[in-house]
């Protein structure tokens, strides 16, 4: 399983996924709860915690900035697991979208072309006929983008048993 945060400094959004990509629970949500999720949840050998890390790109920064890198510490720390791995924004650009110029807009047209199986427009379908991303919004995308780089780096050099 893993565990893929795109923090935030209020809200930060979450995605667990299965070893098949499969996404098992997701939401955008207070910080504060999600730290309570990660105090609670029991952590087994194989998985993973990962995080979007802040990236400096030589542009002056905000208090919203240091709000985001304390609370991705917090989640850090708070995950029980020897399995902790920060990626930073760049490195799913390039997996994804093989451009750092790629946007937010770029990177959920490739996950939609990746897993989406009959809407290729949205990749959600209708509550009817959901397809992969049922339910997906705003940055949960974003964080679903960190967990697939996540795997696809780390099945490239096997650190992860599937």
């Amino acid at each position: 399983m893993i565990i893929a945060i795109d923090p935030g400094t209020t809200l930060s959004a979450y995605v667990m996924l299965s070893n098949n990509f499969i996404p098992i629970e997701f939401g955008k949500i207070p910080n504060e709860e999600l730290l309570d999720i990660l105090y609670k949840y029991t952590f087994v050998e194989n998985d993973h915690l990962v995080i979007e890390m802040i990236s400096c790109y030589g542009a002056n920064v905000g208090e919203t900035i240091f709000e985001t890198v304390f609370w991705i510490g917090r989640f850090y720390e708070a995950c029980d697991c020897k399995n902790k791995i920060r990626i930073k924004r760049k490195e799913v650009k390039m997996n994804l979208c093989h451009s750092m110029r790629a946007k937010d807009g770029d990177i959920r047209k490739a996950l939609i072309s990746r897993f989406a199986k009959h809407d290729f427009k949205n990749g959600k379908g209708t509550i009817n006929n959901k397809d992969w991303f049922f339910g997906f919004k705003a940055d949960i995308w974003q964080s679903y983008a960190l967990g697939v780089t996540f795997f696809d780096t780390s099945m490239k050099s096997n650190k992860i048993d599937s």
